[in-house]
């Protein structure tokens, strides 16, 4: 039973999903067949197919619009510009106007929020009373639906809310929809509202995820050896699992500004899993492999999606075939106009991460690799698809425990600690020199190593906002800067939502 059976029925799912939770109206959700629903939750087997599916369907925005695509453009981290005709100009661009985003834009709300309403139908029949689901079950699978409820309302709020602070979060944000099978229009609350309710879901899904396996058997990353135990429990990496929750809580705290409680949250969580090695950092053997590099570095993924359609998203965005219309850094692998060096800084040649970057030189109808002449671009291959056996060849990353480090350098009051963070990431990325840096410089470093860590992975954008940072590394100039203005760190709701409301 390989991963694919651990993710099993997820097609079954995903069209029951649909069909239980079609949306006629704007979050007004009619249940159109209850004697399916009633069976999919009469056995533990069913709680797990809806579970998959709501897992499942998260590639569907994810897997693109707010991992390695879009979102990643709108942090200016690729060579789109402005004037361009590039397909991803109306975000480098902020054209929220324009109606191609808005149509992305209302696609990614309708989504989020019927795969919503389906998280509420799944613990709406966890609670019920004479509830089929197992004692066993219940606090896995009703602790993911809490963290993932949390998770796309919180994802929702850093995206549509404002710059969240004591000025800004009584302001209107988004709606949190916590209502099963919900008949009226929901009223949009504040950013701090949000905040509130995104926090009870996730410290209620912590209680519940104490006794997560992975806790004590760690990601079990492979099918179980034991011939009548099967997989609903196992592939941890791929499941809202309780460091995970314990990682949405720290982003939580910093999304709020209240540094201490993040700073309480991520130091005992790094602890654990250092004690245990959940999560160990990539090794060197796996990072430089010829033929299959781990190019993620998979094992240090605390949170991940499992696509099986990765080589069709790096194909639309990254494939050197597409040229010019391709998600590129400018210029070569080094010198003073080349994206990769400034990104990756001086003395870095033996970094790990530069191996997510191939250059191309294209003239004509030629193509030469490996040269710095002509219309030169450096091309991403973090998604590409390499032939393996491992279960990584399908992984999207979400969070990643350097992340943990970096939200730890950025609360700690102790500066030796900080810059101990910084260090060992890098000393894990093969940049065995040690640096130091003085307080005025500290957000620098953390900024510069956070780009560095999770380009593709859709954060960047976020932690720009939450710093309302003016200026940002330009995508378009080898070590130059982007004005960025503040106002379009905050996207309008999409129309699908503000005509329902007129």
């Amino acid at each position: 039973m390989k991963i694919k059976t651990f993710i099993r029925n997820i097609t079954l799912a995903a069209a029951l999903s649909a069909s239980f939770t079609s949306c006629s109206e704007w979050l007004k959700v009619d249940m159109e067949d209850g004697i399916m629903e009633d069976a999919l939750y009469s056995e533990n087997e069913g709680f797990m197919i809806a579970l998959n599916g709501i897992y499942s369907s998260l590639n569907g925005t994810y897997g693109s619009f707010w991992s390695m695509g879009a979102i990643d453009v709108m942090a200016q981290l690729y060579n789109v510009p402005q004037t361009s005709d590039h397909p991803y100009k109306i975000y480098a661009n902020y054209n929220y106007e324009d109606s191609n985003f808005d149509t992305s834009s209302g696609n990614l709300w309708t989504n989020l929020y019927n795969l919503i309403a389906n998280i509420n139908v799944l613990i709406d029949h966890c609670d019920t009373e004479g509830s089929a689901i197992s004692e066993r079950y219940y606090p896995i699978v009703k602790g993911e639906a809490l963290a993932l409820r949390a998770m796309l309302h919180f994802d929702l709020l850093r995206f549509y809310g404002p710059i969240y602070g004591p000025d800004t979060e009584s302001q209107p944000a988004i709606p949190y929809l916590d209502i099963p099978n919900n008949k009226e229009v929901v009223a949009i609350s504040s950013a701090k509202e949000v905040t509130e309710k995104v926090l009870k879901d996730l410290t209620d899904a912590a209680e519940l995820l104490k006794d997560d396996p992975i806790r004590t058997d760690g990601v079990m990353a492979s099918e179980s050896d034991q011939p009548n135990e099967n997989n609903d429990f196992r592939y941890r990496q791929y499941r809202l699992n309780y460091y995970a929750v314990q990682g949405l809580l720290a982003r939580l705290y910093m999304w709020k500004g209240d540094k201490t409680a993040a700073y309480n949250c991520v130091k005992p969580l790094l602890t654990e899993i250092e004690e245990k090695a959940t999560f160990p950092w990539v090794t060197r053997a796996n990072a430089t492999n010829l033929e299959a590099p781990d190019r993620l570095f998979s094992t240090e993924v605390m949170f991940a999606l499992y696509n099986t359609s990765r080589e069709t998203l790096f194909d639309s965005q990254f494939n050197q075939s597409l040229e010019g219309n391709a998600l590129t850094f400018i210029g070569g692998m080094s010198g003073d106009d080349s994206k990769v060096e400034a990104f990756y800084g001086p003395n870095s040649a033996s970094d790990y991460r530069r191996r997510m970057w191939e250059v191309i030189a294209f003239s004509g109808s030629e193509e030469e690799e490996g040269t710095t002449a002509g219309n030169t671009s450096a091309y991403f291959l973090k998604y590409e698809d390499i032939e393996t056996t491992s279960h990584a060849r399908y992984m999207i990353p979400l969070m990643r425990i350097s992340e943990m480090y970096l939200i730890l350098a950025e609360c700690t009051t102790d500066l030796q600690e900080a810059i101990d963070c910084i260090n060992k990431i890098r000393w894990q990325r093969n940049l065995t020199e040690e640096i130091t840096f003085t307080e005025e410089e500290r957000m620098k470093y953390i900024q510069e190593e956070f780009a560095r860590e999770v380009i593709g992975e859709g954060q960047l954008f976020y932690f720009y906002k939450r710093h309302a940072m003016s200026k940002i590394p330009s995508g378009t100039e080898a070590g130059g800067e982007f004005s960025m203005p503040i106002s379009k760190y905050v996207v309008p709701l999409p129309k699908t939502e503000t005509d329902n409301r007129q």
